[in-house]
């Protein structure tokens, strides 16, 4: 994918694809809302809701957020996601990219 492409709110669409993980969930859910007709940053923008908007949650559950594990997993996908997603890969994450992606699909 060229790197000099832009989206409609003139990015580079392989740095708004990287910027949907940069804050979590929440810039997922502002591209998602923002970005109408790239897919690349829309499939970016729904995998970061999800993916990361699950992890917030498991977080949240006492006992089974307080495990570290949650932390030192969610950091590294957020690496490798940014990264994917910068060099205009799109990296399907186990079980919720294709969801993200079959989602995505459906919402027109």
């Amino acid at each position: 994918m060229a790197t000099s492409q832009k989206i409609s709110c003139g990015l580079n669409r392989n740095l708004a694809a990287a910027l949907c993980y940069a804050g979590i969930w929440v810039t997922g859910l502002i591209f998602f809302l923002l970005e109408k007709n790239d897919k690349f940053v829309r499939f970016h923008a729904l995998q970061s809701l999800i993916f990361f908007g699950g992890l917030t949650i498991i977080t949240m559950v006492p006992f089974l957020g307080w495990i570290p594990i949650w932390w030192i997993l969610g950091f590294i996908v957020w690496l490798i996601c940014i990264v994917k997603a910068y060099q205009g890969e799109e990296f399907l994450l186990p079980f919720v990219g294709s969801f993200a992606k079959k989602k995505l699909g459906e919402i027109k």
